[in-house]
C-alpha cells in the first residue's frame, strides 16, 4: 500500500550533501538488558550505558554540525500528541504483547508515553503469576533502536517500512510508520510491504541492506535479514508505480553474525569510492551477485553479474574500492570488519564517519586521500569538513560497536542535496 498524497523526503544517494537525519541515542532500554535477554535482544554482549551515550554524543555533535538533526524521542513524543494516532500505536504494539494495562498507557502523558513505549515497562509483582515469570518486562525494551537505518530506509520521496526478521524489532517499524505518516514536519509517501509472500513465506527486509547508489540503482543485500521475498515484494511496487530502477542483489554469508546486512561489508563512500569488506564483494566465491531492471511496469532484465563493483561499472558508476582493514593482513580484515569497520556514513560525497577504533582501514583510506580529523576537532570548532575535499570523521565507538553496527546503521537520512554526477 503506498500513500501518494505526502512528501518532504528526498534521498537519491547514499552520498549527497545531507540535509537532515533521525539519530536516536541510546537510553534506558540499553541498560534495561541482562547477559540473560541479550540473545534474545538479538545481542552478544551487554553495553555500558554511559559510555555508550558519551559516544553517541560525539556523533550526534558531529552529524549537527553539518545537518538538520531529529531525535527519535522527541519525534515519537510530538506524534503520541494526537489521541487518534496514541490508540492506534498502543493496540500495534501493546495488543501483540497482550499487555493487560492499555488504559494505563493512554492515560500518560505523551513525554512518559514515548519513555515507556522505547524503554520498556517491568513487571508489577502484585500476582503470583509475574512473581513466577523469569521475563523482567511486561513491555520489552526496544535495545536495537539507537540502530536507526533498519527499521525504515528513505528511497527517493518515499520512506519503505521494513519488515523486521525478528519480532522483537517489530515494535520500531510500527513507530516509524507512525512518525512519517503523523509528524509534521516528516510526513511522507509510504511504502508498506505485505508480511508475507503468497500468503505463506514470510517477507523479510530491513534497511541496512538498502543502498541507494544513484536514483536510478538500488543495491541490496540478501542474507540473515532481507529474503528474496522482500525483494520481490519491492519490485512488485516499482512494477505497479512503473519506474526505472536497476536493483542489484547481493547475497552474503549467513554467519558469523558481523555479515547481518550489506553495509556491514560495503558502504559508499565518494562518487568514485567505496569501502568494501574484500572477501566477500571481491573474491570469487559462491554467493551471487544479480542484476534485475524494472521498467515500463515489467521486470526487463535479470542475470548473474561477476561483483557488485562490475554491475555498477556497466550502468556508468566505476568505483575505486578502499578494502575494510587494509591489504596487509586478513587478520586486521577479519578483526576491524566484526567492529563495524566498512559501515561507513557519507554526509557529503567524499565526507563520511566511522569508528576510531578501526585503525588499518583508516589508515588505508588516508593512503587515498581522506583526511582523518577527529569528532572532538569537528564539535569544537578547530577543524571544518568545509576546509577539505575528502575526509573521514574518526568517532569513539569501543562500546557501541559492541551492539554490531556502525555509523551508518545508527543514521536514518531523510533528506540529501542532490548529486551531479
Amino acid at each position: 500500500m503506498t500513500n501518494n498524497n505526502k512528501h518532504n523526503i528526498q534521498v537519491n544517494s547514499e552520498i549527497g550533501k545531507l540535509d537532515a537525519v533521525i539519530i536516536h541515542t541510546p537510553g534506558q532500554e540499553v541498560e534495561n538488558m541482562t547477559p540473560a535477554n541479550a540473545e534474545k535482544a538479538l545481542y552478544s554482549d551487554i553495553l555500558n550505558l554511559p559510555i555508550s551515550q558519551q559516544e553517541h554524543s560525539f556523533f550526534e555533535g558531529s552529524l549537527s554540525k553539518v545537518s538538520k538533526t531529529y531525535q527519535l524521542r522527541d519525534l515519537l513524543t510530538t506524534v503520541l500528541e494526537f489521541e487518534t494516532v496514541r490508540e492506534d500505536l498502543i493496540k500495534q504494539i501493546f495488543t501483540n504483547q497482550k499487555v493487560k494495562f492499555i488504559d494505563t498507557l493512554l492515560a500518560m502523558d505523551a513525554a512518559n508515553l514515548s519513555a515507556n513505549i522505547i524503554e520498556g515497562i517491568e513487571l508489577q509483582n502484585n500476582t503470583l503469576s509475574n512473581y513466577l515469570n523469569p521475563d523482567r518486562f511486561a513491555v520489552q525494551p526496544l535495545h536495537n533502536f539507537f540502530f536507526m537505518r533498519d527499521a525504515s530506509v528513505s528511497i527517493g520521496n518515499e520512506v519503505l517500512i521494513s519488515q523486521m526478521a525478528s519480532k522483537v524489532r517489530q515494535p520500531e517499524t510500527y513507530i516509524m510508520t507512525s512518525i512519517f505518516q503523523n509528524h509534521p514536519e516528516l510526513k511522507s509517501n509510504i511504502i508498506e510491504l505485505p508480511k508475507h509472500a503468497d500468503h505463506q513465506s514470510l517477507l523479510m527486509i530491513e534497511g541496512g541492506d538498502v543502498h541507494i547508489a544513484r536514483e536510478d540503482i538500488i543495491l541490496i543485500g540478501m542474507g540473515a535479514r532481507s529474503n528474496s521475498a522482500g525483494i520481490d515484494s519491492l519490485i512488485e511496487h516499482y512494477k505497479k508505480t512503473k519506474v526505472h530502477k536497476h536493483l542489484i542483489i547481493q547475497e552474503l554469508p549467513h554467519s558469523p553474525e558481523s555479515f547481518i546486512h550489506l553495509d556491514m561489508v560495503f558502504t559508499l563512500l565518494d562518487k568514485d569510492r567505496c569501502m568494501v569488506y574484500e572477501d566477500v564483494i571481491l573474491k570469487p566465491s559462491t554467493l551471487r551477485t544479480i542484476h534485475i531492471e524494472v521498467a515500463e511496469g515489467k521486470l526487463q532484465q535479470i542475470h548473474d553479474e561477476k561483483n557488485i563493483l562490475i554491475a555498477l561499472a556497466n550502468l556508468g558508476m566505476e568505483l575505486k574500492p578502499i578494502i575494510c582493514g587494509g591489504t596487509m593482513d586478513k587478520w586486521h580484515q577479519e578483526r576491524e570488519q566484526w567492529h563495524s569497520g566498512a559501515n561507513f556514513f557519507s554526509f557529503a560525497p567524499g565526507k563520511a564517519l566511522g569508528y576510531a577504533r578501526n585503525i588499518h582501514t583508516l589508515n588505508a583510506l588516508n593512503n587515498d586521500g581522506f583526511e582523518i580529523i577527529t569528532a572532538e576537532d569537528v564539535i569544537s570548532g578547530k577543524r571544518s569538513v568545509d576546509d577539505y575535499k575528502r575526509c573521514i570523521v574518526s568517532i569513539e565507538g569501543s562500546e557501541l560497536a559492541r551492539g554490531g553496527g556502525g555509523a551508518r546503521c545508527m543514521t536514518m537520512p531523510i533528506r540529501r542535496q542532490e548529486v551531479i554526477w
